[in-house]
């Protein structure tokens, strides 16, 4: 297997980051009066930033599944286990840390909104459900592979299902993750659905990286299988429904937003990796390796975590288009700027928090 790392993962980690900057920046910030459906330029932008969560959820399952799987060869394979299961841990804590209410606690002001659960938890929980599934595939790379593109379509065909579930009787810290009654932002089911899939199709580059055709192959599968999600999964629920005469299948194919999303990200990989040797840039690679510490600066100057003091509390939904457009360049330009000189990357964060873990294991044993 060859060592040359995946340079087309990390640039589209960094334009899903971004994506997701200016996503949250104009959604927080425009004027509500110009959120207009009909006007052409607003449709793009709600469009494009429709792709930015399943791009990032899809991009996070392969490139953990692929150095999961990629560690069985260097016989390292435990501790990959071990350093996921520690790291989807570390995302959750600082998902539910990003919501914390300081000052309201402080003044003895207490309330479960902070149990939301948004992407960080989303993730961090399917990567230890990558690691669990892993685990008991013994490790078996074509067992793993056919499980979660199982796992993946069943999640994703099942959605009418648990669209509107609501779970009063289950405590929220636990019913936060499944239903979004409570107010979470994403949830386990169907966001997982996109990490198989980005575990699946690691599998693929596992499997066949170094044959030679490899790259245009999977660039044209990418874009075969991405056209016909968007396009024809829709009309293939409905003969599916009209055959089986199974009204989940025409429930999926009324409300088919995660496969055509899929397809969009399918797409957005065949481009990235088919162009890889000109965005193999020093700068993009770099934000594709602080995406959590681009996150959590975004998260803190907007939502003002922590202090309850942001862009959303201090400016609201009241700038006009221009403004808006402007202010997200600004401030995707600050956010990068204080992730690059005064953040560590992601790696150099997991690491000391393992540092930290362990030594706390030493003075309690």
């Amino acid at each position: 297997m060859s060592t040359n790392r995946l340079y087309f993962i990390d640039a589209v980690r960094a334009f899903a980051i971004l994506m997701m900057l200016q996503g949250h920046f104009i959604d927080t910030l425009l004027e509500v009066s110009y959120r207009d459906s009909n006007n052409t330029a607003f449709k793009i932008w709600e469009y494009f930033r429709g792709i930015t969560a399943p791009t990032f959820f899809t991009i996070s399952g392969l490139i953990f599944s692929y150095l999961l799987i990629k560690a069985k060869r260097s016989g390292t394979v435990k501790s990959r286990m071990q350093k996921g299961l520690k790291r989807g841990l570390m995302l959750i804590g600082i998902g539910y840390m990003l919501r914390v209410p300081i000052f309201e606690w402080l003044f003895g002001k207490f309330s479960s909104y902070f149990l939301i659960v948004d992407v960080l938890q989303c993730i961090g929980l399917s990567l230890i459900i990558i690691v669990i599934i892993y685990k008991i595939t013994f490790q078996k790379t074509l067992i793993f592979s056919i499980l979660m593109l199982v796992l993946g379509l069943t999640v994703f065909t099942s959605e009418p299902l648990y669209r509107y579930l609501e779970l009063p009787e289950i405590p929220k810290l636990l019913s936060n993750y499944v239903s979004k009654t409570n107010g979470s932002v994403f949830t386990i089911i169907p966001w997982f659905g996109y990490v198989a899939f980005g575990a699946f199709i690691s599998t693929l580059f596992y499997r066949y990286l170094e044959r030679p055709k490899f790259k245009m192959a999977i660039v044209s599968g990418f874009l075969i299988f991405g056209i016909a999600l968007i396009f024809k999964s829709s009309w293939l629920f409905m003969k599916l429904y009209y055959w089986f005469d199974i009204s989940l299948f025409k429930d999926v194919a009324y409300y088919n937003y995660l496969f055509t999303r899929l397809g969009n990200v399918l797409i957005l990989f065949a481009l990235f990796y088919l162009a890889e040797n000109y965005i193999k840039q020093p700068l993009i690679l770099r934000i594709g390796q602080k995406t959590l510490s681009i996150y959590v600066i975004h998260f803190i100057i907007i939502y003002g975590s922590f202090t309850g003091i942001g862009l959303h509390q201090l400016i609201g939904k009241n700038l006009v288009p221009w403004q808006a457009i402007i202010g997200a360049l600004i401030f995707l330009t600050v956010v990068c700027f204080i992730s690059f000189h005064y953040a560590k990357t992601n790696a150099f964060v997991y690491s000391n928090v393992q540092k930290f873990v362990d030594k706390i294991k030493r003075y309690t044993r």
